[in-house]
């Protein structure tokens, strides 16, 4: 069933997008949202002559994502996770985490645009994450991962065995002889 979108619909596609969509997708969740019209002369007709507005909108995203990315390019987030002395992370730096620290610096970007290589960061060291903008707009953050909470074990350093005060043992308990009860016969 062909729809003209309405509004834009992530992934399917940007207002004023004609798409081929399930029926029952356009029956309940389309169309009841407002989100598409059917495909007809008549909507075909009022999109034609909304389309210079449409065009206009989508410029003014295109300029935005591009001030967006020169600003997140330059940019360089540093992130102190808690990690052992091999600089292995006790968790993991996930793309939620760099969207939280994005948002520390004024930054609005969900979660599902960050894209981390490996899905996350399971190490202390620096890493590029690309995050998607719009349309084939993409820019990469750099990332510094540090390690905080063992500071004073050093790399390689071996653990020694944990120092044990001794225990005082008690001398056997003597009995007297002469008070000694008698055997009996």
């Amino acid at each position: 069933m062909k729809v003209i979108l309405n509004k834009d619909v992530q992934p399917l596609g940007e207002e004023g997008d004609v798409k081929d969509v399930a029926a029952g997708y356009a029956r309940n969740y389309l169309y009841p949202r407002g989100l598409a019209l059917p495909y007809t002369d008549k909507t075909v007709r009022i999109f034609e002559s909304r389309r210079a507005e449409i065009e206009a909108r989508k410029a003014a995203k295109r300029g935005d994502a591009g001030a967006l990315k020169e600003k997140l390019e330059a940019l360089e987030i540093t992130l102190l996770m808690p990690a052992g002395a091999n600089g292995k992370l006790y968790g993991a730096v996930t793309n939620q985490t760099v969207a939280d620290e994005l948002a520390k610096h004024d930054f609005k970007i969900e979660r599902k645009k960050i894209e981390l290589p490996g899905n996350s960061f399971k190490s202390v060291g620096r890493y590029r994450v690309n995050v998607k903008l719009y349309e084939n707009q993409n820019a990469e953050i750099t990332v510094i991962v540090q390690g905080q909470g063992h500071a004073n074990e050093s790399k390689g350093a071996k653990r020694s065995a944990p120092v044990v005060a001794p225990v005082p043992v008690a001398p056997p308990a003597t009995v007297p002889t002469d008070t000694a009860p008698a055997a009996v016969q």
